[in-house]
């Protein structure tokens, strides 16, 4: 189980959730499920020392905790 920020871009609105799931291929599958129009992508670096997370019933986790708006640049994957 893995632990990955992920930026979301829509048309008026760009924010970052942190995302648990099996792979980060899975990760960016479940923002892309929800938000089909927007642009998914994995912000890097990837924390190490919250990479991994012990497996739990999160899978598929999404914590929004910390909404807002972004400035910072990320690498698509």
């Amino acid at each position: 189980m893995i632990k990955v920020c992920v930026e979301v871009r829509e048309e008026h609105a760009r924010f970052r959730v942190a995302v648990r799931a099996e792979s980060i291929v899975r990760a960016i599958s479940l923002l892309q499920m929800r938000h089909p129009g927007g642009d998914v992508r994995v912000v890097f670096p990837i924390d190490p020392e919250g990479f991994f997370v012990p497996k739990e019933d999160g899978v598929g986790q999404v914590e929004s905790g910390g909404l807002r708006p972004l400035q910072d640049p990320v690498v698509r994957v």
